[in-house]
C-alpha cells in the first residue's frame, strides 16, 4: 500500500476505493456520535425536568407540612386561650357549691345559724383586735425609736456646743 504526503503534511491513502469505505466509515461514527450526544442530552434534559418535578414536590411538601404545624400551634394555643378561664371559673363555681352545701347541712336550723354567725362575728372580731394591737405595738417601737435618736443627737450637739464655747473663751 503506497502513501504520498499532501500538503498539509497529512498522509493520504493511494488507494480510492479505500478512502471511500473509510470516508464512509468516518461519517457513520459521526452520526452515530451525533445521535450518542443527542440521546445524552435528551436524558439529561429529561432528568433535569424530573428533578425540577421532585424538588418542587419535596418543596411544596414541606411548605404545607409547615403550614399545617403552625395552624396547629395557633388552634391549641386558642383551645388554652378559652379553656384556662373556663376550667377557673368551673373550680370556682365547685368550690362555692360546696361551701354552700357544707353550710346548709351545718346551719340547718335557725339556731344552729345563729349560733355559727355568732362564732364567725367572735372570730372576726379577734382577727380585728389581734391586728390592731401589732399596729399600735410597730408604732410604739418607731415612735420610741425615734424619741431615741432624738435626744442622743441633743446630746451631741449640747457637747459640740460646750466644747465650741470653752474654745473660745
Amino acid at each position: 500500500m503506497a502513501t504520498s504526503n499532501t500538503p498539509s503534511g497529512r498522509r493520504q491513502s493511494a488507494d480510492p476505493a479505500r478512502s471511500a469505505a473509510a470516508k464512509k466509515a468516518a461519517a457513520t461514527r459521526k452520526r452515530t456520535v451525533a445521535k450518542q450526544a443527542a440521546s445524552t442530552a435528551s436524558a439529561d434534559a429529561k432528568r433535569t425536568t424530573s428533578d425540577g418535578r421532585t424538588a418542587a414536590r419535596a418543596t411544596a411538601e414541606a411548605t404545607a407540612a409547615e403550614t399545617r404545624a403552625r395552624a396547629t400551634q395557633v388552634r391549641q394555643f386558642a383551645e388554652r386561650t378559652v379553656d384556662v378561664p373556663v376550667g377557673v371559673g368551673l373550680v370556682a363555681r365547685d368550690t362555692i357549691v360546696s361551701t354552700v352545701r357544707g353550710l346548709a347541712t351545718t346551719l340547718g336550723d335557725r339556731t344552729r345559724m345563729e349560733r355559727e354567725i355568732a362564732r364567725y362575728e367572735r372570730r372576726g372580731a379577734s382577727a380585728r383586735n389581734r391586728f390592731e394591737r401589732q399596729v399600735e405595738q410597730t408604732r410604739s417601737r418607731f415612735e420610741r425609736g425615734v424619741r431615741e435618736r432624738r435626744s442622743r443627737v441633743n446630746k451631741l450637739v449640747d457637747e459640740a456646743q460646750s466644747r465650741i464655747g470653752s474654745i473660745t473663751q
